[in-house]
């Protein structure tokens, strides 16, 4: 076979967190296929096409480009943010594992790009200075008492924790659950950071206590990135108006289960 797949991370938007071998994977490939707003941030070239889908179609998105490599085509698929955290990368191996065994041959590369927690981080501070993990709040592809359980699982374990796809139109509930849940294992002031379009001219950033967090959770979306601090995230106030630092020190003082204890 002739052809080859790059799958290449945007990042979060800004030109300038793109790195240089993603943006060569894209000027290289004949056919640029994913999501389309994030087919629309890559400016048209002659010779070039685009295939746009919608954001529920992965699989036969990442189908649909094994095919156009497997016939010769120099193909990028495009995520946001970074590719191997819940985005394109798997749904290409899914689709590869399940199609023609004749794809296993195909030059198959995976580009990185800088990921909404870690763009997130960067304006808030150092939330991510400790331990720390991301769930998916999304329940399109896995039971909400899945979400939960693994859930409540890291916030017993008192790791900081980076919400992906919190809330939509669909489930507008579940982030607010999801805080909830984070309450009873958190003090109430643990600062929660909501970070919306990072990067982008729309970007926002609030750092609030988790119990005000819980009330105003309906006013993120799927472009938020949450982050739930752990008991050891701190602020240091600055002068002005200017947001506080967040941070989470690298040490350890104190075990889970003395965090979690009377907070049932």
């Amino acid at each position: 076979m002739s052809g080859s797949l790059t799958i290449v991370g945007l990042g979060p938007g800004p030109a300038q967190w793109l790195t240089p071998a993603a943006q060569a994977a894209i000027d290289s490939a004949s056919d640029l296929i994913g999501y389309g707003p994030y087919l629309d941030r890559i400016p048209t070239r002659d010779g070039q096409t685009k295939h746009a889908s919608d954001n529920r179609v992965e699989v036969d998105r990442a189908t649909h480009a094994l095919r156009l490599a497997a016939a010769g085509k120099s193909v990028a698929v495009v995520s946001g943010g970074d590719p191997g955290v819940f985005a394109m990368a798997a749904a290409v191996f899914e689709a590869l594992e399940a199609g023609d065994p004749a794809w296993i041959a195909l030059p198959i590369a995976i580009e990185p790009g800088i990921t909404a927690m870690l763009a997130a981080a960067a304006k808030a501070g150092a939330p991510l200075g400790g331990d720390f993990c991301a769930i998916s709040l999304s329940d399109n592809l896995k039971p909400w008492e899945v979400v939960t359980a693994r859930l409540a699982a890291v916030l017993a374990a008192d790791l900081v924790t980076c919400l992906y796809n919190p809330i939509s139109k669909a489930r507008p509930w579940q982030l607010r659950a999801a805080l909830e849940l984070a309450a009873r294992h958190r003090d109430p002031q643990t600062p929660v950071i909501f970070a919306r379009a990072v990067g982008r001219p729309d970007e926002a950033l609030r750092i609030l206590a988790l119990e005000d967090a819980i009330e105003t959770a309906a006013t993120a979306d799927m472009a938020t990135l949450v982050i739930i601090g752990a008991s050891s995230t701190r602020l240091i106030t600055r002068p002005g108006e200017a947001a506080p630092w967040v941070y989470t020190p690298r040490s350890v003082t104190k075990s889970p289960c003395a965090t979690s204890q009377g907070r049932t």
